[in-house]
């Protein structure tokens, strides 16, 4: 498959407030980001169903939607797909309840989790964290930049990196192997002039 070089994270953790995500979205979405994922790790199953709902409303017709962790709430909110950590339900259970047709991602560390991943029929693999990051509470080791290259070298499937990724490294991460780079921290702030600074750099 081929991955937009932009995959934007919207984390809850980062919106106190409901409206902000939302508002984040479509910022986004009017900026061009064609890939969005929704992540939330503290709502409830019913919080993070609604905030799903919503987005599909708000941005659905426009941006690809993926749901972090959650198969059963993919289907339920009509997303375009699930992407999944190492504690999660397996990508041939979560393949199972999503169906042939919807995206498949799954998060990976190291050598042997990518060998892992690449058994399995998930569409892409996240690669990270490839710098240091704040936007997970007990982070995995970084990879760095060999990380990346490492990760392209194993797998022929599509390759996100995650981790740290801002306007100022992101070619970095592209050159390195990269498809697309995935970020969180640095889409907060002015997300329209965010992303359309990502996509400058990212031509």
């Amino acid at each position: 498959m081929e991955l937009p070089r932009l995959y934007a994270i919207l984390d809850a953790s980062c919106f106190p407030e409901a409206p902000g995500l939302l508002a984040a979205a479509e910022e986004l979405a009017a900026a061009g980001v064609t890939l969005i994922q929704y992540r939330n790790k503290q709502g409830s199953a019913r919080q993070m169903l609604e905030a799903a709902r919503e987005l599909k409303r708000l941005v659905g017709s426009r941006v690809k939607l993926i749901l972090n962790d959650r198969a059963d709430l993919t289907l339920a909110a009509g997303f375009d797909g699930v992407h999944l950590g190492q504690g999660d339900l397996s990508p041939q259970a979560a393949r199972g309840l999503i169906g042939p047709d919807r995206l498949l991602g799954v998060s990976t560390h190291n050598p042997e989790q990518i060998a892992e991943a690449c058994k399995t029929d998930a569409d892409y693999l996240a690669i990270g964290p490839v710098f240091a990051t704040d936007s997970k509470a007990n982070p995995d080791p970084v990879v760095g930049l060999d990380g990346v290259r490492r990760a392209r070298e194993l797998t022929r499937k599509a390759l996100v990196a995650i981790g740290g990724i801002t306007r100022n490294n992101a070619r970095s991460v592209i050159e390195a192997g990269a498809d697309s780079v995935a970020v969180i921290s640095d889409l907060i702030r002015d997300p329209r002039k965010s992303a359309e600074a990502f996509f400058e750099v990212l031509r």
